[in-house]
């Protein structure tokens, strides 16, 4: 084995994922233009060898510190030109990492701790930037026109030693002073301890100043942020090449985000609301924003046959740097493997203390086949789609995975709630196909299946198909209401961040006339998940109309019928509401506008509409809702 010393860069384009996802060929077409027209010239000019391209990152090899940071310098001064008529989803803007180390060489290609190194360096550097390491930095410091600033010791991944790090200033303002503070002949022996205070304290502002950066604006959520670490994970960008592998990248960060929520010590924003963010080029800095977040965790998901790549980095929105970043290369079989480290590395990061419990939950997971685990992602991106035609094709994906793995209790869950779907549908005409005596039979048997398997999904699904179970009178109901109501609880603990495990607590305690804890619940979900969809607000009303806050429920009502226009339920609500603060005309609206969706004629009520058009089931509940309607004269 050949080993030798040697000064590695690694170049990486800052937010790749991100410009890909808007615009993937045209982001991959501007990487090699950059490659070869600027970096391979600046490598071949300053004696460097390019080892190998990584994706959107270069591993380069020289025999020379000076030259490297030389290299470096150029380079980043040419892309900060190229950029310059460039709108921002057009920019390549690249983080550079050096460093001087021993490398293990073989063939053409090196590794080793020195290669190791520089990576963790890229990842501290800022985009546009450069940082070195002390090694770097000390064959480097008087010999090249730019300032440093200190970065102290730094923990970095994989690596048993912490290691110095700088970061190049590259403004010739800031290195001018520096380089003549440093050549300046002492005038005088009183003089001098001024010149040497004067340096260290051009040397200090200029670190402050690359951290402090105060042309920026604070960072100002639009939430209050937690009183714990917060995060909003956005959805992974496929980078496979293959526009068939999105499920795969969906489904990696959707089990991301569940694995970091059941880490007690942190707040982590849902599913949906990160995903609203899928196909956007957008700011790290305006996501925390919008969802009162810290910190914000984009990367990428790379497939090739079996062979897997993850790239993570971890955002801090107070001060636009990268509090982590890594890359994480394996097989299909190591997917699990994988995404444990991921979880881990931001959990250090964060200098989060596990408890035992949550080290041990975090290392189990529903099924332990990979082959199984890909054919419930394929299932999943369909089902998340909620049409007839796409739970159609879910299902074999569903039945693949069990075929796979007869344990695998999500996949049972899963066409479970296909099934309850289709008896919701079955009123409507649509479906798939089979009488609803055999959906119902099919339903049953699959949410049984899955409660053998206590994963936070197939507990949750099963409280929901207990919930929807047709009552057989009011204390039917009221017992099938409270074991959907322990079932929730016990799919919260199992799965704190699901924020549609709050709503549907919520539904289910304002459906039997608890209306002050169904707030709290509703709450809760609408602060994990801030672009709350409609039926959030449904439930938010539902709540707010048990307390008689009329005029706050036809709020919520009315923002649940704009956003979903065939959101029937909520109508009769927002008439009644209304008819309870005596705006006669708004819940006549209402009621119209109802009847216009259920196909029906006429301008008033009877009680069996009303009983099956709101989510209440006794008819002490239900009073308040039929008295509304009578203040407006809408009962027959």
């Amino acid at each position: 084995m050949e080993r030798r010393l040697a000064a590695v860069m690694i170049a990486d384009v800052a937010g790749y994922g991100r410009l890909s996802q808007a615009d993937e060929e045209g982001t991959r077409a501007r990487f090699q233009a950059d490659l070869h027209e600027v970096f391979e010239p600046k490598v071949a000019a300053h004696h460097g060898r390019l080892v190998k391209t990584m994706g959107d990152g270069l591993l380069i090899e020289f025999h020379s510190v000076v030259d490297a940071l030389r290299c470096a310098i150029d380079v980043q001064r040419a892309e900060a030109e190229r950029n310059a008529g460039l709108t921002a989803d057009r920019r390549l803007v690249f983080r550079i990492g050096i460093n001087l180390g021993d490398v293990i060489v073989e063939g053409d290609d090196i590794h080793g701790d020195g290669v190791n190194i520089a990576d963790r360096l890229q990842g501290l550097a800022e985009p546009g930037g450069i940082a070195i390491s002390g090694s770097a930095y000390d064959q480097v410091k008087a010999k090249l026109a730019v300032g440093y600033a200190d970065l102290g010791e730094q923990s970095v991944k994989n690596i048993a030693e912490p290691v110095r790090a700088y970061r190049v200033l590259l403004d010739p303002a800031a290195a001018g002073t520096m380089v003549a503070a440093a050549k300046a002949p002492a005038r005088s022996s009183r003089r001098a301890p001024l010149a040497v205070a004067a340096f260290l304290l051009l040397l200090v502002m200029a670190g402050a100043l690359a951290w402090w950066r105060p042309w920026q604006p604070p960072f100002k959520p639009d939430l209050p942020l937690p009183d714990k670490p917060s995060i909003a994970v956005l959805p992974f960008t496929n980078m496979s090449g293959d526009p068939q592998q999105e499920y795969f990248a969906d489904g990696m960060t959707d089990d991301l985000i569940t694995d970091l929520s059941q880490i007690s010590g942190l707040f982590v924003i849902a599913r949906n609301s990160t995903f609203s963010y899928k196909g956007r080029t957008i700011d790290p800095r305006q996501v925390a924003k919008e969802l009162g977040v810290r910190y914000v965790l984009e990367g990428s998901v790379q497939r090739a046959g079996d062979a897997l790549r993850i790239n993570a980095q971890l955002i801090d929105a107070a001060t636009n740097g990268h509090q982590w970043a890594e890359r994480y290369d394996g097989s299909l079989a190591d997917v699990f493997a994988l995404q444990d480290k991921v979880t881990h590395s931001i959990a250090d990061s964060l200098a989060l203390r596990l408890s035992v419990k949550e080290q041990v939950s975090l290392g189990q997971h529903d099924t332990n086949l990979p082959e199984a685990y890909d054919e419930f992602l394929a299932g999943w991106e369909l089902y998340r789609q909620t049409t007839a035609d796409t739970d159609i094709k879910a299902i074999p994906h569903f039945e693949a995975a069990i075929r796979l793995d007869p344990n695998y209790g999500r996949a049972y869950a899963a066409l479970a709630m296909i099934y309850r779907r289709y008896l919701q549908r079955f009123r409507q005409g649509g479906g798939l196909g089979i009488t609803w005596v055999e959906a119902f039979g099919r339903m049953h048997t699959y949410a049984l299946k899955a409660r053998e398997f206590p994963t936070s999904t197939s507990r949750q699904f099963d409280a929901l198909v207990a919930m929807w179970d047709p009552p057989q009178g009011n204390q039917a109901y009221e017992n099938r209401s409270e074991t959907a109501i322990a079932g929730l609880r016990e799919a919260i603990a199992l799965d704190p961040g699901d924020s549609w495990n709050y709503a549907y607590m919520a539904f289910a305690l304002a459906s039997v006339s608890r209306p002050d804890e169904a707030l709290s619940f509703i709450g809760t979900a609408m602060r994990l998940d801030p672009h709350s969809p409609p039926f959030f607000f449904c439930i938010l009303g539902l709540a707010q109309f048990g307390k008689a806050g009329y005029a706050e429920a036809v709020a919520s009502l009315e923002t649940c019928t704009r956003l979903n226009v065939d959101e029937g339920w909520a109508l009769i609500l927002q008439a009644s509401a209304n008819g309870h603060l005596g705006r006669v005309d708004a819940a006549r609206a209402a009621v119209a506008r109802f009847k216009t969706l259920r196909h029906q004629e006429g301008d008033k009520l009877s009680i069996i509409q009303i009983w099956g058009a709101v989510f209440y089931k006794d008819d002490v509940a239900l009073d308040p809702v039929i008295d509304g309607l009578r203040k407006a004269g809408l009962m027959e």
